[in-house]
C-alpha cells in the first residue's frame, strides 16, 4: 500500500491521508510522479476505473499519527499550484521564476 495525502482547497479541509493499492496509485500517478491534480488525473482516465479506485481509497483513511510515510500528494481545487510542480515531483518543486523551493 502507498499513502496519499489529499490537499483540498476547501476552507474546512484537514489534509487527510489515505492508503491506495499499488494498482490504484498507478492509476493516479504516472511512473516517476508523486504530485497529482485531480483534474489532470480524471482527464487521463480511465474514468470508470478511477472512480472505482477512489471509492475504495476513501474507505482507507489513515490517522496521521499512524501513517508510515507519504508517497503521493493529490491536490483538489488548487490548480494555481501546478506552476510549482512542473515535473509533478514534490522534490523538484520550483518557484514561478524556476528557482528551487528547497
Amino acid at each position: 500500500m502507498k499513502n496519499i495525502q489529499v490537499i483540498d482547497g476547501a476552507n474546512n479541509s484537514v489534509y487527510d491521508i489515505f492508503a491506495a493499492t499499488e494498482e490504484e496509485f498507478a492509476l493516479i500517478y504516472p511512473k516517476g510522479e508523486d504530485v497529482a491534480f485531480i483534474g489532470e488525473v480524471m482527464a487521463r482516465g480511465p474514468e470508470k476505473e478511477l472512480r472505482e479506485a477512489f471509492v475504495c481509497i476513501w474507505k482507507r483513511r489513515i490517522p496521521k499519527r499512524d501513517a508510515m510515510g507519504i508517497h503521493g500528494i493529490l491536490f483538489y481545487e488548487l490548480d494555481h499550484k501546478m506552476q510549482y510542480y512542473p515535473t509533478r515531483r514534490d522534490e523538484e518543486a520550483v518557484n514561478p521564476d524556476g528557482t528551487r523551493l528547497r
